[in-house]
């Protein structure tokens, strides 16, 4: 795992000292070592900070030239398959190779078959940068779910591009302008999701596309392969064996997976939870092991939270080498002030907390994690799948002009109305914040269809646009007819949108910039794109069994690790932000609301945002997401404007 960047100057006044600052903007990413490159002309510059994971030698140094000397090449990432590559290549006429490093095959690959063959050919996660000096062309490619980032934009006659905005930062062009409408997109989602970034101007390369910059500095995209495509496809040609077969094919397909991604020729180790996704990854990798799979966890002493009991038991069952740590709230809340910096781009997904501590514990152990990330997505397993789908099957028999006339009763009394009214009530009935529960059913009973059911109740602010001052929403994955993936049924839907949205954009955006920031390579072997194929080739039933989540995973687990070890009841990784905001955050958080800067600034409809942050400090409702959103947003400003 690495970081690289680039710029290309078509006024050829390119400096080297330049390429260094945008280096060492990005240092955590790879603090093994630095390489720079800068074409004869000044034109194009390379820049990479490495972390060695495989062929620590200099002969894995980057930016690196091909054998022929056409291509440079400055990559992120890991390609599990480059020595079958390396053998296919060989077959093809032998070779002298420098060294084993998986940069080597893949520029050997691309001057055989060109970038758009090698990739569909490679099996990994990576962002490249690819400079062809016979034709003058700089190419940039991401992988096929976007596990690793890749930014880039025209600024001040100079195309930057980078792995982190920090990186862009560090260039002299670089003039930051805020995209309002990215705010905006913020507060529905907690992120911001590709192609848009926080500034206007640059973008986020979408995953599984290749960015072509011309001679004539013409920008022109490709995919070169498409998650909505792969989805779409294997749900057309499902699995009809038996039940059991296919789980036992699966269970192939997981283990060769898991087996590809513990080559390394450093330590390696795995997240663990003690949850499905988890367990049943650390199970295959020990199962593959000759030594004791290296495991961690972190503990909370607060029982809402906490897993790591959990986890204890199945890493002693499978026998693995187990590290956990109790971090106590001060801990936690010790993390708060770096996540500007950590994060790089305004994001308010919480969990962003306990995943940066895991991977602090970790890196002290090994150089390598493997995580059960995507496992939700691909294999049934968020509680909202099953609650969104049953409820819209109840509401769908309630004539649409029906609901939104109740709907309209509900709001018209305030929230205070009803919750002064939830008081009063015979103490059987009685409800407390009876005017929350109504205002948000109302707004679930106003719904259409299933989709916007769907959309509302992923959404942290239903209407960014009336808080976020200037802006405009724009279409993403969700709203765009394009772009968005198309299943009748809607819990196949709702598990295909959020592998296009909610995974990329949150998912693997919060456990990249945690564990990069302490200069650790985290790998996901759910995230095989012959996992995806077989996992939509499945029948919803194998996934989803009477009502019990990712019942194909399980049936697989229990092979490994009994039952009353894995069943309860789904947590999540989450942290009491609620309270945190009440109490020990109090203060910090209202220095970034209060009504003097956030009027300065501009940005937020002042009353909105004071009222919501009075209502939460007394109790009245719990509006820490939204909150969250705003300060995560206020906190990067102050610290890169």
């Amino acid at each position: 795992m690495c970081g690289f960047a680039g710029v290309v100057a078509p006024d050829g006044n390119l400096l080297s000292q330049q390429l260094v600052a945008m280096a060492d903007a990005i240092t955590h990413r790879g603090p093994d070592s630095a390489g720079y490159w800068t074409s004869e002309d000044n034109t194009v510059g390379l820049t990479h900070r490495r972390l060695a994971i495989v062929d620590l030698s200099e002969a894995g140094h980057q930016p690196m030239a091909s054998g022929s000397g056409r291509y440079m090449l400055a990559y992120n990432g890991e390609v599990y398959n480059h020595q079958a590559l390396r053998n296919e290549l060989e077959q093809i006429s032998p070779r002298q190779w420098r060294g084993h490093s998986d940069t080597e095959t893949l520029l050997a690959a691309i001057e055989q078959w060109g970038l758009r063959l090698t990739l569909q050919k490679a099996t990994g996660m990576f962002a490249l940068a690819l400079w062809d000096s016979h034709i003058k062309q700089l190419q940039l490619a991401r992988d096929r779910f976007g596990e690793k980032p890749l930014y880039y934009g025209w600024q001040q006659g100079c195309f930057l591009f980078g792995s982190q905005l920090n990186a862009l930062r560090a260039h002299p062009a670089f003039a930051p302008e805020i995209n309002r409408d990215a705010i905006a997109l913020l507060l529905r989602h907690n992120y911001i999701p590709a192609p848009y970034s926080i500034y206007q101007q640059i973008y986020k390369l979408l995953p599984g596309t290749i960015l072509t910059l011309s001679a004539d500095q013409q920008l022109h995209t490709d995919s070169y392969w498409s998650v909505r495509e792969a989805m779409a496809q294997a749900a057309a040609n499902p699995d009809n064996a038996p039940a059991q077969q296919q789980v036992a094919a699966l269970e192939q397909t997981l283990k060769q997976a898991v087996a590809g991604q513990m080559v390394a020729d450093v330590p390696l180790g795995a997240f663990l939870s003690g949850g499905v996704d988890s367990s049943l990854i650390v199970a295959l990798m020990q199962a593959q092991s000759a030594k004791p799979v290296k495991t961690f966890s972190i503990g909370f002493d607060d029982p809402r939270f906490n897993e790591a009991e959990f986890a204890k038991a199945v890493a002693k069952h499978l026998g693995t080498e187990h590290t956990e740590l109790y971090v106590t709230a001060e801990d936690a809340l010790a993390v708060v002030p770096k996540l500007a910096e950590i994060y790089d781009e305004p994001f308010s997904d919480s969990s962003q907390i306990p995943t940066f501590l895991v991977s602090q514990i970790a890196q002290q152990h090994v150089t390598v994690s493997l995580s059960g990330d995507a496992g939700d997505e691909l294999f049934c397993g968020y509680n909202r799948y099953l609650l969104t789908a049953r409820l819209w099957h109840k509401l769908n028999r309630v004539p649409v002009l029906l609901r939104k006339m109740l709907a309209g009763v509900m709001t018209a009394i305030p929230v205070k109305g009803w919750n002064a009214l939830g008081k009063i009530l015979p103490l059987r009935a009685r409800l407390s914040n009876l005017g929350d529960k109504l205002h948000k059913a109302a707004a679930v009973l106003a719904c259409r269809d299933a989709e916007h059911l769907y959309l509302g109740l992923v959404s942290h602010w239903q209407n960014p646009e009336q808080v976020v001052l200037g802006s405009k929403e724009p279409l993403t994955v969700l709203t765009d007819p394009q772009r968005k993936a198309c299943f009748t049924d809607p819990i196949l839907q709702m598990m295909a949108q959020d592998t296009l949205s909610y995974l990329p954009d949150d998912i693997l955006v919060k456990v990249d910039r945690a564990a990069m920031a302490v200069s650790l390579e985290t790998r996901v072997p759910f995230l095989d794109h012959q996992v995806l194929e077989h996992a939509w080739r499945l029948p919803k039933a194998v996934k989803l069994n009477n009502g019990q989540s990712k019942w194909c995973l399980r049936q697989i687990l229990y092979k490994y690790v009994p039952k009353d070890l894995i069943e309860r009841p789904k947590m999540g990784f989450a942290v009491p932000l609620d309270a945190w905001l009440r109490g020990p955050l109090q203060q910090w958080a209202e220095g970034l609301l209060a009504e003097e800067r956030l009027s300065r600034e501009g940005f937020f409809d002042v009353a909105t945002v004071r009222t919501m942050w009075q209502e939460h400090l007394s109790g009245k409702r719990n509006w820490q997401y939204q909150l969250w959103d705003i300060l995560m947003f206020q906190a990067w400003y102050q610290r890169y404007h």
